[in-house]
């Protein structure tokens, strides 16, 4: 095999590995994002029973205030019942008594309805406590997980380029330079070889004289379909696939 051969594949392994764990990080910021974003929900989830329970209780207050004011009505007008001497004034007096008597009556039926939701409420908060609680557990734990993923594979990149750096300055200039101009149209996978007399990139079949070019190896070779270069070794199977 060609020692640029050899190179560039080496070359385009580390190119590979260079995608792989910048495509690995670039995803660490949206899971960790996820995962706020479910410890957020979960706190959101908690706010909103709080703020139930405070208009219920609220309700609650209005009602009894309402309950006073007719108390102090019914006092009024028994008061005056005392005071008048005219049974038509009486009798009206008597009638607006039991209105308010009725009102009572009616907004006791919605106080018990309140402590009823209050209680119920109560519940829900102490349920989206612990919910609360477990979640932010689980994502204090990812996270951290993430961030020593996203810390190992920073470590590891910066080694990555590094390296990529020396492999590429020991590959000569002009093949270097076919190369990464066949990544930036075709992607990761542009040294491929030959099997089944076929180009093992775009799978067409490689004519009988670039196949003993390959096999001579003495230049770089590339499909004259696709533009990939090729390589041969003894094991590959030149033979055309019928």
């Amino acid at each position: 095999m060609l020692e640029s051969i050899e190179k560039l594949l080496i070359l385009q392994d580390r190119d590979r590995n260079l995608r792989r764990a910048r495509d690995e990080l670039s995803h660490i910021e949206p899971e960790r994002q996820g995962l706020r974003g479910k410890a957020a929900a979960a706190q959101a989830a908690l706010d909103a029973a709080k703020d139930r329970s405070k208009h219920i209780e609220s309700d609650r207050k209005n009602l009894e205030l309402e309950v006073e004011e007719k108390k102090q009505l019914i006092n009024k007008y028994a008061n005056q019942q005392l005071q008048t001497r005219k049974n038509e004034e009486y009798r009206a007096l008597a009638h607006e008594i039991e209105t308010c008597k009725a009102d009572i009556f009616k907004i006791e039926d919605q106080e018990i309805a309140l402590m009823e939701q209050a209680e119920a409420t109560q519940k829900e908060i102490q349920r989206a406590t612990q919910a609360l609680t477990e979640a932010r557990t689980l994502v204090e734990g990812q996270i951290a997980k993430l961030n020593e993923r996203e810390a190992n594979l920073k470590r590891e990149l910066a080694q990555l380029e590094a390296n990529r750096e020396e492999l590429a300055a020991a590959v000569d200039q002009v093949a270097r330079g076919r190369y990464e101009r066949l990544t930036r149209s075709k992607g990761e996978r542009v040294i491929v070889g030959i099997q089944g007399g076929v180009c093992g990139g775009c799978h067409m079949k490689v004519p009988p004289q670039l196949l003993v070019l390959c096999q001579q190896e003495k230049e770089l070779v590339t499909c004259s379909n696709c533009g990939r270069i090729l390589y041969y070794t003894p094991d590959m199977d030149l033979a055309a696939v019928e």
